[in-house]
């Protein structure tokens, strides 16, 4: 199977190194971008590490080699720091990004449909969720969904499994809503082993409003502490992506929180999602306290304004 990574910056670069790595995935990966010889050097770069994995060909290439592609990874636009998005008391985060990737949506998006029309689409550049819906509208199908907060619960799992001392797989923890500010993270369902987490953190000797707070923090501006370091959030979105483009190819129908188009919502949102051929073909919405689904509904006002402001960018 075809695959392509439409920008090849940090992140589209990231997962195309993780479709790579994670071997047998697809046959081929076909990387674009609009400066041609980035494009052509990371697919050179990336070849030369592919001996090493199961048979996969990387090429860079142009639309017109999107053809067949079973996946599209949507990737391009600007990314946090240079769109001015690591500010951790700006309430609007990545929806600071949307104006101007708006309008590279849709440019690209035409151009990735007019060749590949049965193709799957991914979202992954920031924000991902009002980016999904204008691709949905720009596409004119519905299989397309975003990365969502699957990135976001993975970092539950691990703030949690840190503080518990325990491995970051045996943690059950999700995030859903927007993947941004206004992301719910669903304490009341987290637990290790059956046992809710809740409990075992009132155990630490600390406050758990406090711990909770923290881990909040740590999470909601996760991407903000990685770019301070590196200059880029990339390896865990690009492991991320490939996760479920093979999830996709492999019609796996896998359980996890990626966004989709919710006609309950009217907006693509984060739930527990089943991935599998075609893209998210079921969406649940998790058992929540009151206060959480208060917090949910907050968070999909946010995601429908947000919407609203790119299906107008999509539309001039």
């Amino acid at each position: 199977m075809k695959v392509a990574v439409v920008g090849t910056g940090a992140v589209g670069s990231a997962t195309a190194l993780s479709l790579v790595e994670r071997g047998g995935t697809c046959r081929e990966i076909v990387l674009l971008d609009r400066d041609t010889a980035r494009a052509d050097g990371v697919a050179a770069d990336l070849r030369y590490a592919a001996p090493l994995s199961p048979t996969v060909d990387v090429r860079s290439g142009g639309y017109d080699d999107l053809a067949d592609a079973a996946l599209v990874v949507l990737t391009a636009g600007v990314n946090e720091k240079t769109g001015g998005a690591t500010d951790r008391s700006d309430p609007k985060g990545r929806l600071r990004l949307l104006e101007t990737n708006a309008q590279v949506f849709a440019d690209i998006v035409p151009q990735v449909v007019a060749v590949a029309p049965q193709a799957v689409l991914m979202v992954v550049t920031d924000p991902p969720d009002p980016l999904a819906d204008l691709t949905r509208c720009l596409a004119g199908h519905e299989r397309v969904f975003s990365t969502g907060t699957l990135i976001d619960s993975l970092r539950f799992r691990v703030q949690l499994a840190d503080r518990l001392r325990v491995r970051p797989r045996d943690v059950q923890a999700l995030v859903v809503g927007e993947h941004g500010t206004s992301e719910v993270l669903l304490w009341s369902s987290a637990s290790v082993g059956g046992i809710p987490v809740t409990d075992l953190l009132a155990h630490d000797g600390r406050s758990p409003a406090d711990i909770r707070g923290e881990v909040e923090g740590d999470i909601r501006y996760a991407n903000i502490t990685i770019i301070e370091g590196t200059g880029a959030s990339q390896y865990g979105i690009g492991a991320v992506s490939a996760r479920l483009v093979e999830a996709v190819l492999r019609d796996e129908r896998a359980v996890l929180p990626v966004a989709a188009y919710s006609a309950a919502h009217q907006v693509t949102l984060s739930l527990s999602s089943v991935l599998g051929a075609g893209g998210v073909q079921q969406s649940h919405e998790p058992a929540m306290t009151s206060e959480e689904h208060a917090a949910l509904d907050k968070s999909i006002r946010v995601l429908r304004e947000a919407a609203e402001r790119a299906l107008a960018i999509g539309a001039a």
